[in-house]
């Protein structure tokens, strides 16, 4: 058996993060995908925990090698997901997690194919995700006002994932991340069947 990959997508504010990392408690043989900045570290953020933090020209070069699933330049920096440490939590047999936009997760389905389990998470209207954007009082009214906007073109892409999760109420919405993920780790595609038949027969 190899490894599988579960991506989790979904507007800012619709929970998902939280919901990764109470799921990823619950969930044996896990990676957790962390990503690849050129910004500045912030107070409070931990190397190799929050982000890997390297230079502009070591992240030009790891594009030049072809060494990221994706990445995107944001402000002037560059942010993507370096493929080396994915490939060796794969071969190790474990459950790598994505926490990746749309974009994002259509690259990833690219690369890996059917060994891939998606699943987006939403809000029950946009009305709620407002609310909630506005209640964590992190964001300025017109960040806020962009988040939306981007929630809405990601709403039109929930037919490329394999599961849609209503966060509504956290705890059943926790419980239904926590069965696909296991559920996933017995897909057919995500194993070697060749090899499982030849030693079952």
């Amino acid at each position: 058996m190899k490894g599988s990959i579960l991506v989790i997508s979904g507007p800012s504010g619709s929970g998902k993060s939280t919901l990764m990392h109470e799921m990823i408690k619950r969930i044996d043989n896990t990676y957790f995908s962390i990503s690849t900045t050129t910004r500045e570290q912030r107070d409070g953020e931990i190397e190799g925990k929050d982000y890997f933090f390297i230079s502009k020209d070591e992240f030009r070069k790891g594009i030049e090698e072809g060494n990221f699933l994706e990445w995107a330049r944001v402000h002037d920096n560059y942010y993507g997901t370096s493929l080396k440490p994915i490939l060796k939590e794969l071969n190790a047999g474990k459950m790598v997690i994505f926490d990746i936009d749309v974009q994002g997760h259509k690259i990833a389905k690219e690369k890996f194919g059917n060994i891939i389990t998606s699943v987006f998470v939403t809000t029950p209207s946009l009305d709620v995700l407002k609310e909630r954007l506005v209640q964590r009082g992190t964001d300025l009214p017109e960040s806020i006002e962009k988040r939306l906007n981007n929630a809405i073109s990601e709403m039109t892409r929930i037919k490329e994932y394999d599961f849609l999760l209503i966060n509504d109420y956290f705890d059943k919405t926790l419980e239904s991340l926590v069965s696909i993920a296991n559920a996933s780790k017995n897909r057919i595609s995500s194993l070697n069947t060749e090899e499982f038949i030849s030693s079952w027969i």
